[in-house]
């Protein structure tokens, strides 16, 4: 039994949140209760959270030594061996296999955005990660892979069911680097000097550099989050602007209070606030998108 935990904390089961996005083309392209859409979009989730589990064991081999560094990873499966890498890999190989084989059942526009999150994050794995900005990017750009899936994940004549809305990419994608800047700047805050050791890219890192960043980050975010709403073809969305806005804020105090919720966004819902804010705006979308 305590195999199979280790195994459990190994594959990260509370990062799966990130894949939730796939569901965003069928809330907002008005088919969410649409049984054939929602059972295949939650098809996909399982295949995204397959895949994602892949690419967090492969990450954690690699970075293994630093984990046993780091004051907080240290406690990770493979960083105090509490599995050996070729049992890991066994693992990872097995979840990538159920992961496609749900994906070629689905669609083959699926399959290549699985296929284009193992290749990016591989390649943040073994390069990109050290690269400061780009590692931001390439996880923005997964962010983005993610919420795309959910429009192709649904075929009709071969043809996506739902189209693929470029306000869909943007926000995405900015809500991704805001997430991500988030996370450099908290971690500098929390491992000050050391920073470098335990991570090489927090060295390019200056506090001037990702506080501009953030400036840059909340603003994209804010600006498209707006002009979506302002030219959505559901006009009443434009009264969500003020929660949205609350819980970018509400998460941004969080950064500079040096919460941990920053280094670990999967706590996001140990604050009420910025759970009750959420739970507020997906209602208010519900109701906007398919009531009014």
């Amino acid at each position: 039994m305590q195999k199979l935990a280790d195994i459990v904390e190994l594959i990260r089961p509370y990062q799966w949140y990130k894949n939730l996005v796939i569901f965003l083309p069928i809330i907002f392209g008005g088919v969410l209760f649409d049984f054939n859409a929602f059972s295949k979009t939650v098809l996909g989730l399982v295949s995204l959270c397959c895949v994602s589990s892949f690419n967090y064991v492969i990450n954690d081999i690699m970075d293994k030594d630093y984990d046993k560094n780091h004051p907080e990873k240290k406690t990770r499966p493979l960083a105090c061996n509490k599995i050996k890498i070729g049992e890991a890999l066994i693992v990872a190989f097995l979840l990538l296999l159920i992961s496609l084989a749900i994906a070629l059942s689905l669609s083959r526009y699926f399959v290549l955005c699985i296929l284009a999150l193992v290749v990016l994050t591989q390649l943040y794995t073994f390069y990109f990660k050290n690269e400061v900005i780009l590692d931001i990017i390439l996880i923005a750009l997964n962010f983005v892979i993610r919420s795309v899936s959910g429009a192709v994940v649904i075929l009709t004549n071969n043809k996506p069911y739902i189209s693929i809305s470029s306000w869909l990419i943007l926000c995405t994608f900015f809500l991704s680097l805001f997430i991500s800047v988030g996370k450099r700047e908290s971690d500098l805050i929390f491992l000050g000097k050391n920073a470098k050791k335990h991570k090489e890219v927090l060295g390019y890192y200056r506090g001037s550099l990702t506080q501009a960043m953030m400036i840059i980050t909340t603003s994209s975010l804010i600006i498209s989050y707006s002009l979506y709403s302002f030219l959505s073809v559901y006009k009443s969305i434009i009264l969500t602007l003020p929660i949205a806005m609350y819980a970018i804020f509400r998460y941004l105090f969080l950064i500079y209070q040096g919460s941990d919720i920053a280094r670990h966004p999967h706590k996001i819902f140990n604050d009420k606030k910025i759970t009750l804010s959420a739970c507020i705006w997906v209602l208010f979308i519900v109701i906007l998108v398919y009531l009014v």
